[in-house]
């Protein structure tokens, strides 16, 4: 029996799944997630970010940035434990990475890790033209080896006052395992998509996108290790997709 356009249209609209940057939210209405971004967060945001945003929304691989909404978390989140030195793991075209940036003060630094920097000089020439391309140390490849490198170094543990991870979900856990030696007791470190598009309360049989059955399950045992870990205050807000904030306490 065939399908028509319309019925394999709705068969898509039910699979569990984000479909572009536009509509990231866990919001059950679009509306209402329009209404926040129109209201409280594009007449704030910054003229570099919305032009990096602009520029981000019509590259193919957009889902990977994060939304502005939750941008405008980071940089209050920023500000609020006066942040100078930090991390970034995950880059994509640096709207997240901007956004820190940004909040900074003038000597402020980050440290930004991804494997491909090609997505990162599609960002770069409007982060220079924002005039805080020098708070920025970037570093192409593979994160672990560097985390590894660095706690070898006794004067960067307990160095970052936040780490920001927004990467390889697999590898979210072997993350946490470096980085919270390396961020400072009363710092920060935030999870990105924590919640993987509302995927981890579906039941495992539920239609989802190829994408979010393949790293529903890593997201759902870092929930769990965090949910565990006494070093480490936890706030899960349903922001985005999904932020996980630790505050290290020990």
């Amino acid at each position: 029996m065939s399908i028509n356009k319309e019925e394999e249209q709705q068969n898509q609209n039910q699979l569990v799944g984000h479909k572009d940057l536009a509509h990231k939210s866990l919001l059950q209405s679009d509306a209402l997630y329009q209404y926040i971004l129109e209201t409280s967060v594009h007449p704030r945001e910054h003229a570099s970010l919305k032009e990096l945003r602009e520029m981000t929304e019509k590259h193919p691989w957009n889902l990977m940035a994060t939304p502005p909404d939750e941008g405008q978390l980071i940089s209050m989140l920023l500000k609020l434990i006066n942040a100078k030195n930090t991390m970034e793991i995950g880059v994509y075209t640096g709207y997240s990475l901007l956004s820190t940036a940004l909040a900074l003060p003038s000597d402020g630094k980050i440290l930004a890790m991804d494997v491909n920097r090609e997505y990162y000089e599609l960002g770069l020439p409007i982060i220079e033209k924002a005039g805080v391309a020098h708070k920025i140390d970037f570093r192409e490849g593979p994160a672990l080896p560097l985390l590894d490198e660095l706690l070898k170094d006794e004067s960067k543990k307990g160095a970052f006052d936040f780490i920001f991870v927004d990467a390889d979900k697999n590898n979210y856990l072997n993350y946490h395992r470096r980085v919270i030696d390396l961020v400072k007791v009363g710092g920060l470190i935030g999870y990105d998509n924590t919640l993987w598009n509302g995927s981890v309360a579906e039941p495992p049989d539920a239609p989802m996108l190829d994408y979010i059955k393949h790293c529903r399950g890593h997201l759902m045992e870092l929930n769990k290790y965090l949910a565990a870990d006494s070093r480490i205050e936890i706030c899960q807000l349903p922001v985005g997709d999904g932020i996980t904030l630790c505050r290290r306490i020990v």
